[in-house]
This record gives C-alpha cells, sequence and structure tokens, in this order.
C-alpha cells in the first residue's frame, strides 16, 4: 500500500467513524430531548407534532452527510475491488451501507417529510407511523453495516 493511499485509507476510516457517531447522536442522544421538551423546559412548549418536524429537519441535514458517505463508500470499496482486494464480507457491508443510506435520505425522508406537510392528522395515521418504523428499522441496518465496514476495514489497515 503506498503512502497517499494509506492517507486515503485513514481518512476513510476516520469518515465513516464520523457518519457513524453522528447518525447514534442523532437517534440516541438527540431524539429524545427534541421529543421530550417539556422536560428541559418545565412546560409543553412544542407539540409532538412540532417536536416531530424540528427532528426531520436533524435527519434531513444528517442525510446530506449520509449521501456524501456513500459515494466515498462506492469510490473507495470500488476501487479496492478493481484493486483485487477483495472481501465477501466487505463487499457486502458496502452494499448494505450504500442500499440503507441512500434509502434512508431519498427513499423515508421525503415521505415522512410529505405526510408532515398533509397535517398532523397525517402523522397520526398507521402509514406514517409505519415508514417511520420502517425509517428507523433502515437506519439501524445502515448503523450496522457501517460498523461492520469500519472494522473490516480497520483489520486490513492493521496488517
Amino acid at each position: 500500500m503506498n503512502k497517499y493511499f494509506k492517507i486515503v485509507t485513514m481518512v476513510y476510516l476516520v469518515f465513516l467513524g464520523v457518519v457513524l457517531g453522528a447518525g447514534l447522536f442523532a437517534g440516541i442522544v438527540v431524539a429524545p430531548v427534541i421529543f421530550h421538551t417539556e422536560v428541559w423546559l418545565q412546560s409543553e412548549a412544542l407539540s409532538q407534532y412540532q417536536e416531530g418536524i424540528v427532528m426531520t429537519e436533524n435527519f434531513v441535514r444528517l442525510s446530506y452527510l449520509v449521501d456524501v458517505l456513500a459515494v466515498a463508500v462506492f469510490l473507495y470499496e470500488g476501487y479496492k475491488y478493481k484493486k483485487f482486494e477483495r472481501d465477501m464480507l466487505t463487499q457486502i457491508a458496502a452494499f448494505f451501507v450504500i442500499a440503507t443510506g441512500l434509502l434512508f435520505g431519498h427513499y423515508y425522508l421525503p415521505d415522512i417529510i410529505m405526510m408532515q406537510l398533509a397535517g398532523e392528522e397525517m402523522t397520526q395515521a398507521a402509514t406514517f407511523i409505519n415508514t417511520h418504523k420502517g425509517s428507523e428499522v433502515n437506519f439501524k441496518i445502515f448503523s450496522l453495516a457501517l460498523l461492520v465496514l469500519i472494522v473490516r476495514n480497520m483489520q486490513k489497515a492493521c496488517k
């Protein structure tokens, strides 16, 4: 591995970790705070619908980072594949990172935003609840695949 590719690999690994950290932070820290504003403000300042709109904006901004990540994974892992540095687990994880990342930003988020724009009643319908649950499962798969990709690339880089 030449000097420049080692630097690219380090930047790539850091970027994977940053996106994983941002996703986990949004789900573990930001969402519980936003959806319980009454605890922090000692009064009911926002309705659950309004809290959902705020949280959606957080995930819209996160989706930009996820899109950049999908491109980076495609380019880096594609280059490694072309160089015959192939590993089935890494290929599967890369596929899931790209697929679920794009589903998150370009399938689930637009649907959720569209339903939110339809009004508060729509966000209480079974369609919205199922779409939201699907996006949560999708993001968990994305996070797990991203973790696998980080671990496998770390193992290869440390050899």
